[in-house]
């Protein structure tokens, strides 16, 4: 089995496939490209070519990524804070840093690795070794709640629930300046961007995409939100934030490139979410504190409050 992707050429102006290829699909290196398409898992309007072929526009690319084979997904032995757990999920405090499952260039040290560790039945559930057990993600760089099945029905279970919308999310997140409205929700359809292909924005003909927003603290060049996104897009809140013109602090992908806040991740922290357990029915509520260095930066805005920030 593998997973195909088609990718349409809008326009180019003679851009190298590898090239090309790699910075449609985030974490894979041009090296491993160049690999598929040696091994014919490349085609260019259906015929095999090289990696050096320069594009055109119309071109249809296909993309077969081969699937990992089980044992290629390790357990490994990593903590895990573990907020809650039953015989049919568990939920997890996710540190800033972990990538939730293995992809191309992370095969290690991921949730799923430790999450096989700690729970070796979930190997496979959602019918993908590498994303056993998940059913929602969060970025590399967000900390905080994620849920994870331990088995095939809870699974399918929790996966209506998010299609559904009836699961409760919250973010805080540290954006730059301060929204001239205290609350609101932004509705503003997003997309794959076409300039950069790992990135989303903003644009008409994209997928419906909601996010409620309230002030929780005015923090003078800066303000602390909560956020409610309503729908599950990718990389959803991040781009609203910066479509209004408050982009998240420490996200050099939406935000500025030059920070005023230098921080090692974005200040983006999932604190709570609601969902219905399969088994019983009953709401549960989960929430993970904010880490240290999130409430470390916050104090010193506070203490520097009316002032330019100082590292």
């Amino acid at each position: 089995m593998s997973d195909q992707l088609i990718l349409l050429v809008p326009d180019s102006d003679g851009e190298r496939l590898d090239k090309y290829v790699a910075s449609s699909l985030p974490g894979t290196s041009r090296t491993h490209v160049q690999h598929l398409v040696e091994s014919g898992h490349i085609t260019v309007n259906n015929e095999p070519t090289r990696s050096s072929y320069r594009l055109v526009s119309g071109d249809v690319i296909r993309v077969n990524l081969p699937a990992a084979e089980p044992d290629e997904v390790f357990p490994q032995r990593i903590d895990l804070d573990i907020l809650y757990e039953d015989d049919t999920l568990c939920a997890i405090n996710k540190p800033a840093g972990m990538v939730v499952h293995p992809a191309y260039g992370n095969r290690t040290g991921t949730l799923v690795n430790a999450a096989l560790a700690h729970w070796p039945q979930m190997r496979g559930i959602g019918g993908n070794v590498e994303r056993s057990g998940v059913v929602h993600r969060l970025d590399k760089e967000t900390s905080g709640v994620i849920v994870l099945a331990k088995n095939e029905e809870t699974h399918a279970a929790l996966q209506e629930q998010f299609k559904q919308r009836s699961v409760y999310k919250r973010y805080l997140a540290l954006v730059e300046g301060l929204p001239t409205s205290t609350s609101g929700v932004i509705e503003a359809p997003i997309g794959r961007d076409q300039r950069q292909r790992k990135m989303m924005s903003v644009q008409p003909g994209g997928r419906e995409a909601a996010t409620r927003y309230d002030l929780v603290e005015d923090l003078g060049t800066h303000a602390l939100l909560s956020l409610e996104p309503y729908t599950g897009r990718t990389h959803q809140i991040r781009v609203h934030l910066s479509w209004l013109g408050h982009p998240v602090v420490g996200d050099r992908v939406y935000g500025y490139r030059k920070q005023r806040i230098k921080m090692k991740r974005f200040f983006l922290h999932a604190a709570e979410l609601h969902i219905d357990s399969p088994s019983t029915g009953e709401r549960l509520k989960f929430s993970a504190p904010m880490p240290a260095h999130l409430e470390d930066t916050l104090a010193k805005l506070r203490r520097n409050l009316g002032a330019p920030w100082e590292d």
